[in-house]
């Protein structure tokens, strides 16, 4: 039913008498206390006629300190006059907290507004939240819609906008009466997992008392995997959020943490401001907002895998220490490091074996391997893996043969620091056989015929009883002519060289002779026996100018015709005594001279002569 301007009339009179008899009482109450007032409201956004009565009253925002507030108890006057503010309340006006969420939504959401027809809708809906009633009939309106109860009023007031307002307000009012209200503040928290394969891939989820709760997440040392960024909007609780690991130093323990703000919905509260005289506002409380943060339950600690390259000083050795260089290397993951920044520690072992064979890499360790001698190694601070370590043995490889070392690293053997990073079940054993990994120390010596007649031919006598590499070996022998005041270990050089056999092919240990042609200047001769292997490379050299390596030539004695008689001796003449040292030379040319003759060798063919 339309209101006539005579009700409408009859209402502002009874507004006007029922705040003249409030201020009248408390005047003649005296006693009655305010609290500090704060800036006095003023007009904001809205329709209608700003005081604290007027015709068609005022429909929108009261701004006070610049803040866009809306009444909560229709049917007051308009606080035209200085408010105070009572902060954030959750008992504001006696409202329930279902009231209180629904208002906070719509004040802070849609009401800070300079948008007449917004601020309007809002004002409505607010106050019909605030009390039904009272909101529909303040100006006369007999019926029980809001939308009727806005098109009662705005009709004379605005009705160019009264469509508008009343369907912003209705629709204000149906979302704000099915917000959830609660005074309570929510909690929770992130939770984090690592993958046991790979802790640099796992997950966060958020943990909260609220499921409908939406917020924005930031990572420390992780990105979220599918748009590589830290920071994530528009999480809910429940569901796992897949991460990348980023470690913040390389080879040390790490944790991933994060933390995030969220929203579920608005707090049962409202900003409260009230007007002597005149109507409560109520101004936003802000969202229902919590924190949320959390940190994997134990750091992730990158894995590491160590392994060696090793390679022995010298292939070939005529004995003394087994002498090894080796390099670290992680195979997986990163060398593990120290708070400092320094490289932790490792160590490995290494049994060295000694074999009669060469070994292919790979072979089984033989049964008859002895066993020559341990090493071990440990890695300083300073250079962990970036240079080779250099290993001499305690020992000395004392026969001949083949000698392999096979080194171990072992996670049981390595600090808890490093053992965290491999596990203490981790074990890397290098590869028996490696080329790199084999010394061998050849056993070759040479046994020169001392003697000879000049005129007849010398030889040499190879004995190689070890050593001899799978490949073989190529065995020469030369000759060399002693110099009158030259040392003999100098004696061996080009300019005094007489002969030198063709290789002698050597696939395994035994007994091998090379002959020279015929000799014919009398003197001190050496011999120096060379051994290369199939590349070439130097396996052995002899010693020039040893005693078995020495033959000597000397003139041949021409014996008396038989048919000669020597002469007699007189008696104060030599004795026979005096004789047998010249005989016992003589018969010793002659028997080696036979003995050698029956030696020489055919390759030669005509033999030249040497001299």
């Amino acid at each position: 039913m339309p209101i006539t301007t005579s009700h409408r009339r009859s209402v502002r009179f009874l507004l006007a008498s029922l705040v003249a008899g409030a201020a009248a009482l408390a005047v003649v109450a005296g006693g009655v206390a305010f609290a500090a007032p704060a800036h006095a409201a003023a007009q904001g956004a809205g329709f209608g006629t700003w005081a604290p009565i007027s015709t068609y009253g005022w429909h929108g925002s009261m701004l006070v300190d610049g803040v866009h507030t809306y009444c909560i108890t229709p049917g007051a006057p308009a606080p035209t006059g200085a408010s105070t503010d009572h902060g954030v309340s959750g008992t504001a006006a006696g409202l329930s907290p279902q009231q209180l969420t629904g208002i906070n939504l719509l004040v802070t959401t849609y009401g800070q507004t300079d948008d007449p027809v917004q601020a309007a809708a809002v004002g409505w809906a607010v106050k019909a939240i605030a009390h039904w009633e009272e909101t529909l009939h303040a100006f006369g309106y007999q019926g029980d819609s809001l939308a009727g109860a806005i098109h009662w009023t705005f009709s004379a007031l605005a009705p160019e906008h009264s469509r508008a307002v009343q369907e912003r307000a209705v629709a204000f009012y149906d979302e704000a009466t099915r917000a959830g209200g609660s005074s309570q503040t929510p909690t929770g928290s992130l939770a984090f997992t690592t993958d046991a394969a790979d802790h640099r891939s796992g997950s966060v989820r958020v943990d909260a008392s609220t499921a409908s709760a939406t917020g924005t997440i930031t990572l420390t040392n992780a990105v979220f995997a599918d748009t590589g960024s830290p920071t994530r909007e528009g999480v809910t609780p429940g569901p796992e959020y897949t991460i990348i690991a980023i470690p913040p130093a390389e080879g040390r323990p790490y944790s991933v943490s994060g933390t995030g703000r969220f929203s579920a919905g608005f707090t049962a509260a409202v900003r409260h401001y009230t007007t002597p005289g005149g109507q409560d506002t109520a101004g936003p409380a802000g969202a229902l907002e919590f924190d949320v943060a959390g940190a994997d339950t134990s750091p992730r600690v990158p894995p590491f895998a160590p392994t060696m390259t090793t390679q022995v000083a010298a292939r070939y050795a005529t004995g003394g220490p087994y002498i090894d260089e080796v390099t670290f290397r992680p195979a997986d993951g990163s060398w593990p490091r120290a708070e400092d920044g320094s490289y932790l520690p490792v160590s490995a072992g290494a049994t060295v074996y000694r074999t009669d064979r060469e070994p292919a890499p790979g072979d089984p360790l033989p049964t008859d391997a002895e066993q020559a001698g341990t090493l071990e190694v440990t890695t300083d601070a300073g250079t962990g893996p970036t240079a080779p370590y250099t290993v001499t043995s305690s020992w000395e490889m004392a026969k001949p043969g083949f000698y392999t070392a096979v080194w171990t690293v072992r996670g049981a053997d390595q600090s808890d620091a490093v053992s965290r990073h491999s596990g203490a079940d981790t074990v890397w054993t290098e590869q028996f056989g490696a080329r790199s990994q084999v010394a061998i120390v050849p056993a070759i010596s040479t046994t020169a015929q001392p003697v000879a007649a000049a005129g007849e031919t010398l030889s040499d006598t190879i004995n190689v009883t070890g050593g001899v590499p799978s490949d073989g070996l190529r065995i020469t022998s030369a000759l060399y002519r002693a110099v009158d005041s030259v040392p003999a270990d100098d004696t061996c050089v080009l300019e005094n060289l007489i002969w030198e056999s063709a290789p002698v092919e050597v696939s395994a240990a035994g007994t091998y002779s090379v002959t020279s042609p015929v000799v014919d200047t009398a003197g001190t001769y050496y011999w120096q026996e060379r051994a290369l292997d199939s590349a070439g490379d130097l396996v052995h050299v002899g010693i020039c100018g040893i005693e078995n390596e020495t033959s000597r030539v000397v003139e041949a004695t021409v014996p008396p015709a038989p048919s000669e008689q020597p002469p007699a001796l007189a008696a104060t003449g030599a004795s026979f005594d005096s004789m047998r040292a010249p005989a016992a030379v003589a018969v010793g040319l002659l028997t080696a001279g036979i003995s050698f003759a029956a030696t020489r060798r055919p390759r030669f063919g005509a033999r030249p002569k040497i001299g």
